[in-house]
């Protein structure tokens, strides 16, 4: 699989203007060895995102991470646009640890592309969940958060 990271990164920015004002950085769109996709996308520190207590805002930080699972399934489905629409269908985020400073979302695909596109060709409409952790840029852990996602067929 060949991504263009660049081109995702401006594609995702011109469709969710929303990441445009939250002044979000597509960091890695990147392919993994096992065939998936891996994203991730930085929150730069700013008092216009923060909360009562000084870190990014829960809004915030769901929207990072709802940004990166979506560059993943750009990368992975957005040959398929012709046919089908990615939706987010639910979403679920652990908030554990006070988030300082600036933080980056790191999404992952949670299962192989090519069996997703499989239930697609086969008539079906796929769900699929895209795992996200979100942590501070020296890596301490501060959420983790689930968003399953569904191809919808164009008609």
């Amino acid at each position: 699989m060949t991504i263009d990271s660049r081109q995702v990164a401006a594609g995702m920015l011109r469709a969710v203007p929303f990441a445009r004002t939250l002044g979000f950085e597509f960091v890695e769109v990147a392919p993994e060895a096992d065939g998936g996709v891996r994203a991730v996308v930085r929150l730069p520190d700013s008092s216009a995102t923060h909360n009562h207590v000084g870190g990014p805002h829960a809004g915030a930080m769901f929207t990072l991470g709802e940004t990166a699972s979506g560059a993943v399934v750009m990368a992975a489905f957005g040959h398929l646009l012709d046919r089908v629409t990615p939706l987010a269908v639910r979403a679920d985020i652990a908030y554990r640890k006070l988030a300082l400073g600036p933080v980056l979302a790191t999404a992952r695909l949670g299962r192989p592309p090519a069996e997703v596109i499989a239930e697609l060709d086969a008539g079906q409409r796929p769900e699929f969940e895209v795992p996200v952790g979100i942590a501070t840029e020296d890596g301490t852990a501060t959420s983790v958060m689930t968003v399953v996602w569904t191809l919808r067929p164009n008609r």
